[in-house]
């Protein structure tokens, strides 16, 4: 049976989505800067953590799928996750970083945009996310959408055999505050930086530390 809700709605600590895998390299980074490169990352198979002050999207589809990645061992596995997309998104004041162990020590890995007052800006945007703590308003939300419907303005998947029961959520505008996310790779169809910054520090320095 599907819900409706209407209106703005005001949860806190969703677990909605957030922003993306941008660049393992720099290369990478300053083409997307530029507005030059559709973006399609994932990191060697390891989740990675952002933090934004805020996340404007609109149009946003969500549904449940599975990212492949590795598990503690290093073994291959695989790792329910939230796939969320927009149809075009804003977010403000951006970091994103990975942790790597290597010979010399931990090395992270820290990126930055729109921290400057400009925005980054992303269309056709997808992201598998495995955990988000977040401030969240939604504007004409429905809930219980059958996942292949027409309707669907972003990502729209097939009826099969595997998803035919799957559940799924719209929202005409999502706006996030005060995200916290842990994602495990992303698409778009563009990708733009504003104030690129891309920096591998020594030791273990990520954009947030998990809460206690």
């Amino acid at each position: 049976m599907s819900s409706q809700m209407r209106g703005g709605t005001r949860w806190k600590r969703f677990a909605l989505v957030m922003v993306p895998s941008i660049a393992a390299s720099a290369a990478v980074g300053v083409g997307l800067a530029q507005g030059a490169l559709a973006a399609s990352f994932s990191v060697s198979g390891q989740d990675f953590k952002v933090s934004a002050d805020k996340l404007d999207g609109e149009n946003l589809i969500q549904y449940g799928g599975i990212a492949k990645g590795h598990d503690l061992k290093g073994d291959p596995a695989q790792h329910p996750v939230t796939i969320s997309g927009f149809s075009r998104a804003e977010i403000t004041n951006m970091c994103q970083s990975l942790v790597t162990p290597t010979p010399l020590g931990d090395i992270t890995l820290q990126l930055r945009t729109g921290h400057k007052g400009e925005p980054a800006v992303a269309k056709n945007i997808y992201l598998d996310v495995a955990e988000l703590d977040a401030d969240a308003e939604f504007t004409n939300l429905d809930i219980g959408v059958a996942v292949g419907d027409e309707s669907h303005k972003t990502k729209p998947q097939p009826h099969t055999v595997e998803n035919r029961y799957a559940f799924s959520q719209r929202a005409e505008r999502a706006v996030l505050t005060k995200v916290r996310q842990k994602a495990w790779a992303t698409t778009a169809g563009t990708f733009t930086l504003p104030d690129l910054k891309l920096r591998l520090l020594s030791g273990d320095q990520p954009c947030y530390e998990d809460e206690k």
